[in-house]
């Protein structure tokens, strides 16, 4: 499917969503403070660029700071024979609103006029608007041209319409100041594939030079990686300022130059600052940012790493090449035909998660009106519904809410939504029952929306929405599996589902939101408890087993030899009891389950597959032994397999008192967030492992985000290095050879493998962590008797006089009841 070249109308009931706007196959735009805007559109193969003008603009509450300019200050429909330095245009709606849309021929005539007024009328100098509080609102220059224009990306395209080029760079080191780039894989959805190289270093600013060429010859509309932004750009930008070599990897009209600023990731539970990369005329993804995204919702990607995501989809070929990133330069100067095969495996599997992840954000780049580069990392709520609500506000002529937000949170918080975890321990044949989407649906069915909300957008966006998705769920499956219909209508749905979830959560986010609205978020939740709680009641009238319920579901468990048909039986039964528009779902069964605290469970599906959920069962800094340890022993409590489960811990104590296991096996990894001037500053007060195992091995230098892991020995933490550095063979040489003569120490050469391969670790801390870190995981799945008995090894005395055999414990099973 190409993109339409005839413009089709936007249906009336459709432009609050999706724009008025028909222009179709838009790619990129990249907006100057000037009113300049440039275009990128894709038809068929070939690529066009327009320069279009659009007037900058700003929301503002009054023309007080502005009233100075006196007839220089115009209506927008006003035409006088003197120059103008502003136009307004007054909204409809209250006084205490966004009523005053000013705009001017440029940014800096506008932002220059109103920091000008304020100053004389505060008596006081302000060099940015943002100084001047919420008095005015305003949006950056991309998406002040689309919410004008009605414009969007991607109109009329599939997500294989777009030309997507993906790199991938191979290093020395970690830290562009230690290390360089030795070769780059690049690969796209047209069929290419190149490797380039630089086995010296005076052969860097070539290859350099090279991939800018290369990526402006095959001219992607996009450009890929797995953490582009944390790795392969901040390190290009480096090595291409240490070499002189300007990263020219833009379109011809605009800036060609890559550009750089920080911003704030709303991906996750946790909003963190990083590096943000944009260049003119293409989109910059980090399918991280994807599969962070992907994982908020699913909560079992045992690892974000490239290698492990691909295992986790499905997307590694059998015959992928693995190499540690230790040893891959290493791997390279004596084989690097394997190496290049490692690298171009690497830039394949980043396409497939293109494929398998980013369908979603395509789809709402047809919607919001922002660059795609930002929707596939902007949180749902304030960086797509918010977009959509003000374009549709200011097509509309009408003033945008002032202080809703500020009214809201001062209204005080409104009650959650229920949490309930009603038993801990094992059950068997477990039944998950959801509402679908539960307060979208009490919204929709009740029509509770934001009182801010006067031309009732908000609800009108979420009800079409909801229709349209289930309109594109059910093509989607008509289509054939696997086919370019199919996956466009899959993507679309689940970027209206991603839509209609963020509702109720922007309504209810306090100061950050526009259309903030406490009290109804409050009436939302309080029928989302009472529905909960007469879906419990009903469980719990048929003697089912409740075990853990919230706004995402009711987890129970049914009478044992229950068949999947009885199970959907029940659920239907129940589902017919609830009010018209509120719809519960038969979402899964599992062979066991193991209820360790609200929100914190592991699941055994009944093809043996292990799903846990939650930071109280693993953990990013896990140490691998201990993770291994737990991912198998898991699977045997919760089938009540009580005999391997002690017989997998004395192994893994066994394993450790005899030093079978490497250093490697018993590192915690972790993320720097301090430099070496902010740790040594606080050093004196508190001493972190991470960072004293860097200095201990004569590391002064790292960098904030720096992944780093380490062990403990009696004699300290032992940084365990990811590369071969001079560092490392420094810190290694002097701990293994002061015993040695001067003369011998420089024939010695340590190498990675000799490293990780050590086993100087203090047994007893690591046996200790094993019971009390990842043993302990299992309390909730035995009495204290019975895991004391358990998870004792054979050099400690009994707590208790007649312990009985390990065969005749029992888990803490959670059972239904009969009635």
């Amino acid at each position: 499917m190409q993109a339409q070249t005839d413009p089709m109308p936007i249906a009336t009931e459709d432009e609050y969503l999706f724009g008025w706007n028909p222009t179709p196959g838009i790619v990129s735009v990249w907006a100057h403070r000037d009113g300049r805007a440039l275009v990128w559109r894709r038809i068929g193969e070939k690529v066009v660029r327009s320069t279009e003008r659009y007037r900058p603009w700003v929301l503002a509450t009054s023309l007080q700071d502005v009233s100075y300019l006196g007839a220089a200050l115009q209506p927008y429909n006003e035409h006088v024979g003197h120059k103008v330095t502003l136009r307004y245009r007054e909204l409809e709606g209250p006084a205490s609103a966004y009523r005053y849309l000013l705009f001017a021929r440029d940014s800096r005539t506008l932002e220059r006029a109103i920091l000008e007024g304020a100053g004389h009328r505060l008596r006081r100098p302000y060099n940015t608007i943002g100084e001047l509080g919420d008095a005015y609102y305003r949006v950056g220059p991309v998406e002040q041209y689309l919410m004008s224009s009605g414009k969007v990306y991607f109109r009329g395209m599939v997500y294989n319409d777009l030309h997507r080029l993906q790199f991938d760079l191979e290093t020395t080191a970690l830290d562009p100041h230690r290390g360089r780039i030795f070769l780059v894989s690049i690969h796209d959805n047209r069929g290419f594939e190149r490797i380039l190289e630089a086995a010296t270093p005076e052969e860097e600013a070539h290859l350099i030079y090279e991939l800018c060429a290369l990526i402006r010859e095959r001219d992607p509309d996009i450009i890929e990686n797995h953490n582009l932004f944390g790795f392969d750009l901040p390190f290009l930008e480096h090595r291409a300022v240490v070499n002189r070599v300007p990263l020219e990897i833009g379109r011809e009209g605009g800036s060609m130059i890559l550009d750089s600023y920080q911003e704030t990731l709303a991906v996750g539970p946790e909003a963190r600052k990083r590096n943000r990369y944009s260049v003119a005329g293409r989109e910059l993804i980090d399918t991280l940012d994807a599969v962070r995204r992907h994982d908020f919702v699913v909560r079992d990607i045992p690892s974000y790493g490239l290698k492990e995501v691909a295992k986790y989809f499905g997307l590694a070929s059998p015959k992928r090449v693995y190499i540690e990133g230790a040893e891959i330069f290493e791997t390279y100067q004596t084989n690097p035909e394997r190496v290049r095969r490692y690298a171009m495996d690497d830039v394949i599997e980043v396409d497939g998660l293109s494929q398998r992840l980013l369908g979603a954000p395509f789809a709402l780049a047809g919607m919001a009106p922002r660059r795609y580069e930002r929707l596939a990392s902007a949180g749902p709520a304030m960086g797509i519904l918010e977009p959509i609500l003000v374009r549709s506000y200011l097509k509309r002529g009408a003033a945008l809410p002032y202080r809703a937000a500020r009214q809201s949170a001062e209204d005080g918080l409104h009650e959650g939504g229920a949490v309930h975890l009603f038993a801990a321990g094992i059950a068997e044949q477990v039944v998950k029952a959801d509402v679908a989407s539960l307060y979208p649906s009490i919204m929709r069915t009740f029509q509770i929306g934001p009182s801010c909300d006067r031309l009732g957008i908000f609800l009108n966006i979420l009800s079409r929405l909801t229709d349209l998705r289930l309109e594109h769920k059910e093509q989607a499956r008509r289509s054939r599996r696997g086919s370019v219909e199919s996956n466009h209508h899959g993507a679309t749905q689940a970027a209206m589902k991603i839509l209609i979830n963020a509702a109720y959560g922007y309504m209810g986010a306090g100061t950050m939101a526009l259309f903030a609205d406490g009290k109804a978020a409050g009436e939302v939740t309080s029928r989302g408890r009472a529905i909960l709680g007469t879906i419990l009641e009903a469980l719990r009238q048929r003697g089912m087993a409740l075990i853990e319920a919230d706004t995402d579901g009711v987890y129970f468990a049914v009478p044992k030899g229950w068949s999947e048909a009885q199970e959907l039986a029940l659920v239907n039964e129940i589902a017919s009891t609830l009010p018209h528009g509120i719809h519960l779902e038969y979402e899964g069964r599992y062979r066991a389950m193991l209820s360790h605290e609200v929100k914190n469970y592991a699941l055994l599906t009944y093809d043996n597959r292990l799903l846990v959920h939650g930071v109280a069962l693993r953990s990013s800094r896990a140490e691998p032994y201990g993770e291994r340890f737990l991912r198998q022993a898991l699977p045997c409590a919760m089938v009540g397999d009580i005999i391997r489960v002690r017989k997998l811990y004395l192994e893994t104590v066994s394993d450790l008192r005899n030093r079978r296991l490497p250093a490697s096996d018993l590192a915690t990894r972790v993320k720097l967030s301090k430099s070496p001037e902010t740790y040594q500053a606080a050093r004196n007060g508190h001493q972190e492992p991470a960072y004293e195992a860097l200095l201990k091995a004569g590391r002064t230098n790292w960098h904030v985000g720096e992944r780093v892991r380490f062990y403990r020995t009696k004699r300290g933490y032992v940084w365990l290095p990811e590369e071969n550095d001079e560092a490392t063979v420094v810190a290694n040489w002097r701990e293994q050879t002061d015993s040695q003569p001067a003369v011998q120490k420089k024939n010695i050469v340590i190498t990675h493998h000799d490293i990780a391969e050590r086993r100087d670790y203090d047994v007893e801390h690591y046996v200790q962590v094993l019971r009390t870190s990842y043993a302990a995981r299992l309390s909730k799945a035995f009495s204290k008797e019975a895991f004391e008995q358990l998870f004792r090894t054979e050099q400690q005395p009994s707590l208790f006089d007649d312990d009985p055999p390990v065969e005749s414990i029992q888990p803490l099973w959670i059972r239904h009841q009969e009635v």
